[in-house]
């Protein structure tokens, strides 16, 4: 629907009223004019008088003490005018945009029309949520793949387990073997002479890691702690430094020591150690039942990013430009933050990696294009649907945000705002709608067969959940978000 300069004239609590909407003359953008109350200005006006007339000195007088008409004449009628404009312009183009009833996807670019003694008229330019298009959303072919749970899987996990708690023992009586962690010195030499970068003291490596040069894992193998000897390489063709590359060298090594993981008896007492189970046999069960919750979510996110393909290849918008770069730097936040919560400070990121916020931008633009879709498409069909979020919903969402961020429910409801909640209920119960209503094949496979099928297979999506104020893919709006590690250690 189209809003032309159409004509307002109700008040917001007597300090802004609109004057015309314009939402013709640029796709997908609005163009609203309104003004602030000439009483509200005035009173603005006298209240920063008031503030900071004892600091104006003006001759004749005290400081601090001339009448307001004779400082205006002075410096000027409009001295206050701007200090007036900060303190009352934010609230009335929130109250402007909310009056219009339109729905902003961008921050406002305001201008000023006339500042005067008559009062303040004001523009507010704003991109508009786009009108969607959406067919044949019912009814999309998906498969549910369930990756089965088999004997061996268990075993492998409990071997992870079981290495994690690995005791490194010190190794004194014999020669050091494949497997082993030892420490070493080395210095290397290429026809004579040392090489940038080819030494190094007391530096761990683990025998057989493939972490050096192929052939020199393999040479210390044997030796014993103390030992002095040579061990004779020859850098890979494809070796990253060129200057290297197919050089023969020769590394002076010194072996310091020997150490050894010496993993735990896979029995009871292990069991006991790393769960809160008696048995082997107890501990095996829960972790079956663990990797099959975990699968079953994974099968169910597999799913849901097939209908989002189906969907997106069924919508038809013309998307604000904006709307993607703030999905993007909203993508971009929540990456630094998780690097931050890790430890990882970003400036160090960028400067050990050579990446710069730009590249993360140009990588995190598809998956933000993808979002902004997912959720234009989805409240599409929130609206065709009649689809909506009752006062319990919203209830239980409230609950819900108290309990993962530990506040009183009064606390959480003056920081999240309930219409943005029944937003994303709506959106939650859109994606339910969908899969209701979808064709859906289940097939099973086991990890072999699926690891197989896949092996080639690079394309991912991002499934971090996110914040109530924030868009997401189908999994973001998950209720039952879950580790995606095969267990809850």
């Amino acid at each position: 629907m189209s809003l032309s300069q159409y004509k307002y004239t109700w008040r917001n609590n007597n300090k802004m009223s609109l004057k015309s909407i314009d939402t013709a003359s640029e796709k997908n953008v609005a163009v609203i004019e309104f003004d602030i109350a000439k009483d509200v200005f005035d009173a603005t006006v006298t209240k920063i008088f008031r503030s900071k007339a004892s600091n104006i000195t003006v001759p004749g007088f005290r400081k601090g003490k001339a009448p307001r008409n004779i400082i205006e004449k002075m410096y000027g009628k409009g001295m206050f005018y701007e200090d007036a404009l900060e303190e009352l312009m934010p609230a009335a183009v929130d109250d402007a945009i909310k009056e219009s009833k339109i729905e902003a996807v961008s921050k406002p670019e305001v201008d000023l029309k006339s500042l005067d003694e008559n009062g303040v008229i004001l523009t507010a330019k704003v991109f508009v949520k786009p009108e969607a298009e959406i067919k044949n959303y019912k009814g999309l072919e998906a498969t549910k793949t369930i990756i089965t749970v088999s004997e061996d899987d268990i075993n492998k996990e409990v071997e992870k387990i079981q290495k994690r708690n690995a005791r490194s023992v010190e190794i004194t009586d014999r020669s050091a073997q494949i497997g082993d962690n030892v420490k070493i010195d080395f210095d290397g030499f290429i026809d004579g002479e040392a090489f940038e970068g080819g030494d190094g003291r007391d530096y761990n490596l683990k025998l057989g890691s493939g972490q050096f040069i192929p052939g020199f894992e393999e040479q210390i193998a044997g030796k014993n702690i103390g030992e002095d000897f040579d061990v004779n390489v020859t850098f890979p063709k494809d070796y990253h430094d060129e200057k290297y590359s197919d050089k023969e060298a020769v590394f002076k090594v010194k072996l310091n020591e020997i150490r050894f993981e010496e993993l735990p008896e896979l029995d009871d007492e292990f069991a006991q150690d790393v769960s809160e189970f008696n048995t082997l046999d107890e501990y095996k069960a829960d972790l079956k039942a663990k990797m099959e919750k975990t699968r079953a979510n994974q099968a169910e996110t597999a799913l849901e990013e097939q209908l989002v393909d189906g969907l997106i290849a069924n919508l038809e918008v013309d998307i604000p430009e904006v709307m993607i770069a703030d999905e993007t730097n909203n993508q971009l936040q929540d990456y630094a933050y998780r690097m931050q919560s890790q430890g990882i400070d970003m400036d160090l990121y960028f400067k050990y990696t050579g990446m710069t916020v730009e590249n993360l931008k140009a990588q995190f633009k598809e998956t933000a294009e993808r979002q902004v879709k997912t959720r234009l498409a989805l409240e599409k069909i929130v609206q065709l649907e009649n689809i909506e979020a009752s006062e319990e919903d919203v209830d239980k969402e409230y609950d819900k945000i108290c309990e993962t961020y530990k506040m009183e429910k009064d606390d959480a409801k003056s920081k999240v705002d309930a219409d943005l909640l029944k937003k994303d209920i709506t959106v939650r119960k859109a994606v339910e709608f969908i899969k209701e209503n979808a064709n859906i094949t289940t097939v099973e496979k086991t990890s072999e067969e699926y690891a197989k099928e896949h092996e080639h297979d690079h394309h991912h999506h991002d499934h971090d959940g996110h914040d109530h104020h924030h868009d997401g893919d189908f999994d973001g709006f998950d209720d039952d978000d879950e580790d995606t590690d095969e267990t809850d250690e």
